[in-house]
C-alpha cells in the first residue's frame, strides 16, 4: 500500500506510487466525450474508471453529507462517489477520485472542498482528490497536465461534441434501430485507440476524422418524418448527466421528439474569452491575455474545422460557431454576466431556436441562482428577441418529483405539437 503523503495545509496527496496501484473514479456528466477522456487517461499510465450508476440511493448519500441549500449537482456529485465508495466494489485504500475545479465562483471551484470534508465525516480520510484544473490550483505529484495530455484531451473533448450531434440528429429517425449507436461505440473505440497513440491531433488528422465520421453517420439509412425538436440548456451538469436530469433525452425520446443538446465546446471557448473579456472591461496583465488570445484562436480553427465537415451534408445539423453563437445575445444580455453558464445560457437558448429547435427544456438545479438569473430570469427578454421560443424552465433538486417534471415538459410538447398541426 502506498504511503500517505500531505502537504504542508495537511491536504492528501496523490503520489507518483498511487499512480501504479491506484484506480481514479470519474463522476458521470456527458457519456460521449467522458468515455473518450478515460482512455486517454489510460495511455497515461492511469487506472481510471466511470461511474455510469444512477441509483435513487445516491442523492440519498449525498444528502447525508452536503447541506441541502448547496447546489444540486454538488450533491450528486459527492453522492455518486460514496455510493461507489460504499459498494464494496473498490478497495478504498487503493482508490482515488478525480473533479474538476476552474477557478471561478461557482461549483466547479468548491465542490473539492465540499468532497473532501464528506471523505472525512464518511470515515474514507484515506482516500486522495484530485483537482482537474488549467490554473495551477491544486498540483499532485502522480498527477501530470502536460501540454501532451492537455492536447489529447481537448481533442477528445471535440470529437465528442461531432459524436454527440449527430447522434442526437440522426437516432430519432433510423430505418435500423440501434444502428446509430453502434456507430457512435465504434467511432469511440476507434479514436480512443488514435488519440492514445498520439494520433488524431494535427490539424490534417482532425480534418480527416470529422469528414470521415459525418460520412459514416451520413450513410445510416434514415426516414424524416415531422417530430417536435426540442432544445436542453441549463447548468452543464444538469444539461448533461442523465442521473441530475431524470434521464430527460430519453424521456424525450419515449415523446417521439427530435432533441438537440448544445456541445461542450462553446462552453469550453466560453471560459477561455471570459478571461479576455475580464482584461477588455476592467483591464489586465497584456501578456495574459496575448496567451488565452493564441489559445482561443487555436481552438475556434478546430471548432471551424468540425463545422466544415458537415458543408457536403445539409439535411444534418452542424454546431453552431462560437462567435455567432456569441452575437446572438449583444444587447441582450451584458458580456460581463459570465457565473456559471452566465450569457452563455441564453445565447444557446437563440442558438437552438433560430436551428429550429423552438422548444427549449431550461434545467435548472436548485441552489444554482446564476444560473436562475441567467435561464429563467431571460425567458421574457427571450420572447421579446425571438416569438417563436416555447420555453419551460424545469427545476432539479431532491425534493423534485419526477411525475410533476414531465408533466410540465408535456404541456410545453402540447404546444408545439398544436403548431405542428397548424
Amino acid at each position: 500500500m502506498a504511503e500517505l503523503v500531505y502537504d504542508e495545509t495537511g491536504r492528501l496527496l496523490f503520489t507518483k506510487e498511487m499512480k501504479e496501484e491506484y484506480t481514479i473514479l470519474c463522476p458521470t456528466m456527458i457519456d460521449i466525450h467522458f468515455r473518450v477522456v478515460l482512455e486517454i487517461m489510460k495511455s497515461f499510465g492511469y487506472k481510471a474508471e466511470l461511474l455510469n450508476t444512477a441509483s435513487p440511493n445516491i442523492a440519498q448519500e449525498g444528502l447525508k453529507y452536503v447541506h441541502n441549500d448547496t447546489c444540486y449537482p454538488a450533491l450528486l456529485v459527492i453522492g455518486q462517489f460514496l455510493d461507489a465508495l460504499n459498494s464494496g466494489k473498490y478497495d478504498i485504500n487503493k482508490v482515488a477520485l478525480i473533479i474538476t475545479q476552474t477557478g471561478g465562483g461557482c461549483r466547479a471551484s468548491n465542490y473539492i472542498h465540499l468532497l473532501r470534508k464528506a471523505l472525512i465525516r464518511a470515515n474514507y480520510p484515506q482516500v486522495p482528490v484530485i483537482s482537474l484544473n488549467l490554473n495551477g490550483m491544486e498540483k499532485n505529484p502522480g498527477f501530470s497536465m502536460n501540454i501532451p495530455f492537455l492536447r489529447k484531451m481537448i481533442s477528445g473533448l471535440y470529437y465528442g461534441d461531432v459524436l454527440m450531434q449527430l447522434k442526437n440528429n440522426i437516432e430519432p429517425y433510423e430505418d435500423n434501430k440501434g444502428e446509430t449507436k453502434n456507430m457512435v461505440d465504434k467511432w469511440i473505440s476507434l479514436l480512443s485507440k488514435q488519440l492514445s497513440k498520439g494520433e488524431g491531433l494535427s490539424k490534417a488528422q482532425f480534418t480527416h476524422n470529422a469528414k470521415e465520421i459525418v460520412k459514416n453517420f451520413a450513410a445510416i439509412p434514415v426516414h424524416r418524418t415531422p417530430k417536435v425538436k426540442v432544445g436542453i440548456v441549463g447548468e452543464i451538469y444538469v444539461k448533461y448527466a442523465p442521473i441530475a436530469n431524470n434521464d430527460l433525452e430519453k424521456f424525450l425520446a419515449s415523446q417521439d421528439c427530435e432533441v438537440c443538446v448544445p456541445g461542450i465546446v462553446n462552453f469550453i471557448l466560453y471560459n477561455i474569452d471570459n478571461r479576455l473579456e475580464d482584461i477588455r472591461l476592467y483591464g489586465g496583465n497584456s501578456i495574459k491575455y496575448q496567451i488565452n488570445k493564441i489559445l482561443l484562436d487555436y481552438l475556434l480553427s478546430l471548432q471551424g474545422i468540425m463545422i466544415k465537415a458537415f458543408q457536403d451534408y445539409p439535411e444534418l445539423l452542424a454546431p453552431t460557431g462560437y462567435y455567432h453563437v456569441k452575437k446572438l445575445v449583444k444587447n441582450v444580455i451584458g458580456y460581463g454576466n459570465k457565473m456559471g453558464e452566465g450569457w452563455l445560457l441564453p445565447a444557446e437558448i437563440l442558438e437552438l431556436v433560430n436551428a429550429g429547435y423552438e422548444n427549449i427544456v431550461c434545467t435548472q438545479p436548485f441552489g444554482c441562482l446564476p444560473n436562475h438569473i441567467s435561464g429563467k430570469g431571460m425567458i421574457r427578454k427571450i420572447k421579446e428577441v425571438d416569438g417563436r421560443a416555447n420555453i419551460v424552465p424545469i427545476d432539479y433538486d431532491p425534493s423534485a418529483t419526477r411525475v410533476n417534471q414531465e408533466n410540465r415538459i408535456k404541456l410545453m410538447l402540447s404546444v408545439a405539437r398544436e403548431k405542428i398541426e397548424t
